[in-house]
């Protein structure tokens, strides 16, 4: 069975991918089953090309309207998002889900809520968008340029939970699902039980290098993926990447988090001091995107946190 799902998965990605370069996003529509979409930008750093949207996004086609995960990183962003989910349906976007605290995942709200749109996000997620949207719009503007994040508001969310939320509309049924911080404070998957679909927001990369920041968490962020690996998903949408197995992104994510803390762990009890981390050998995870940029700040980040837990 696990052979099967792996094969579907691959010709998923590699039959559906379309590119769509009118949007000017470097943005790929891949369809995962009937209905349900993920939207995957590049892997790289955000820049006056991707405008910011450097992540996975998703959305799902109901009866009444369009639910979408995450409005991308900037007011162009969510156009850009918008453009591509125009060439799927005609429906209107009327529900925006925040998965976590990254620009990506909220900076587009402006965009959509002007549109009619109902914004829901994790308490934790709103509070880290009020905290830190300063230093991401300093950020964004270093990046693309004043030009880029010009329409670019910050919108938060109308709805807000604490640990899970479920709705239905258009006859499709969605729960958030919120066990602590992961890459952000607020970050929550998104848990489509009749697709066995699981958008993941942050909590999941795949093929590039996972980050450990200053608002991250490692420890919380294992016992996250470990709630949703416990509904058994048949399709992961992963924060960064492509649509996956639930092995994949064990493999990527939950693996390398395992071994990061494990080998920091190992490291103090012997003795070692912080500034020597950026030395040690995590080379088994060599082959994601963006390695030698992160693997230094990862090592300092989980240091840190080990010495306080």
């Amino acid at each position: 069975m696990k052979k099967f799902l792996f094969a579907v998965i691959s010709v998923f990605i590699i039959n559906s991918i379309a590119s769509a370069k009118e949007s000017g996003s470097q943005l790929k529509l891949s369809k995962v089953v009937k209905n349900v979409y993920a939207i995957v930008g590049p892997l790289g750093n955000r820049d006056k090309d991707n405008k910011a949207n450097n992540a996975t996004f998703g959305f799902v086609v109901t009866k009444q309207g369009v639910v979408l995960i995450d409005p991308g990183g900037t007011y162009e962003g969510a156009a850009a998002i918008h453009k591509l989910i125009k060439t799927v349906t005609k429906q209107p976007v009327k529900i925006v889900i925040n998965t976590g605290g990254q620009d990506h995942r909220w900076l587009g709200n402006d965009y959509f809520k002007k549109q009619g749109a109902k914004i829901i996000a994790n308490k934790n997620a709103v509070l880290d968008h009020k905290a830190r949207q300063q230093d991401q719009f300093f950020m964004l503007g270093n990046l693309l340029g004043d030009k880029g994040i010009k329409k670019t508001t910050a919108a938060y969310a109308d709805k807000t939970f604490d640990k899970t939320h479920q709705f239905s509309h258009g006859g499709v049924k969605f729960e958030l699902v919120h066990t602590g911080a992961a890459h952000t404070p607020g970050d929550s998957f998104v848990w489509l039980p009749e697709y066995k679909v699981v958008f993941t927001g942050d909590i999941v990369y795949i093929e590039r290098m996972l980050g450990i920041i200053a608002v991250s968490n490692s420890k919380t962020w294992l016992q996250a993926f470990e709630t949703m690996a416990a509904l058994k998903p048949d399709y992961v949408v992963p924060g960064h990447g492509s649509p996956t197995s639930l092995a994949t992104a064990k493999k990527d994510t939950y693996g390398y988090l395992v071994f990061l803390r494990k080998l920091l762990r190992e490291y103090i009890e012997a003795g070692g001091g912080i500034e020597n981390v950026g030395k040690l050998d995590q080379s088994a995870y060599s082959y994601l995107k963006n390695f030698k940029t992160l693997k230094g700040r990862n090592a300092q980040q989980v240091f840190q946190e080990l010495e306080f837990e």
